[in-house]
């Protein structure tokens, strides 16, 4: 019995060294989401002022296609370096980008997309306290999904979408869910 006693700290240290070695490997960046492989969550969110009534964003309306869901709001400092790279892949065409915008006033939130230009096909208003963001598993913006053509998640990025992200990352999983 003594020995055991003895021998607990050690196992313990060891356990705890294991942990913390594991966690040194991780990226801190990637935070998992219980959602991946499952249905966009459900959802009828109102289109924000000045897009016209049809231009609202359900979960009916990511299927069909391979889609992006951008999560932005017009108080997100992040969103503003983000913006850009949305805009060129808009231009460029390559999959439909959809918008919630999160945690935001409506007329906010247009006028932002008016300041900045509109990469969306689709934007979904979605106030404080901002429950459709909080189905996703939204922690903060800008969060961006990649939903197949059934409307299930197949991919979270957290964070700001860049060039170099979406050449490496994005685009891959995207062009693989389309074949």
């Amino acid at each position: 019995m003594r020995r055991v006693l003895y021998l607990l700290p050690v196992l313990i240290f060891v356990g705890l060294t294991v942990l913390f070695l594991k966690g040194l490997t991780m990226d801190p960046r990637e935070i998992p989401s219980v959602l991946i492989d499952r249905p966009v969550p459900e959802m009828a969110l109102a289109p924000l002022p000045g897009r016209g009534a049809e231009s609202g964003l359900a979960s009916a309306d990511l299927k069909g296609r391979v889609s992006v869901v951008n999560i932005y709001g017009s108080w997100c400092i992040a969103c503003v370096q983000e913006h850009p790279t949305l805009m060129a892949l808009k231009s460029r065409g390559e999959v439909p980008i959809h918008g919630i915008d999160w945690r935001d006033d409506p007329e906010q939130g247009a006028a932002w997309l008016k300041k900045h230009g509109d990469p969306y096909q689709r934007v979904g208003s979605d106030p404080a306290p901002g429950r459709a963001a909080v189905d996703f598993g939204v922690t903060g913006a800008p969060e961006s999904f990649i939903v197949d053509r059934n409307g299930i998640i197949r991919y979270k990025h957290v964070g700001p979408i860049t060039p170099d992200n979406w050449r490496k990352t994005l685009l891959p999983i995207i062009r693989e869910l389309e074949k």
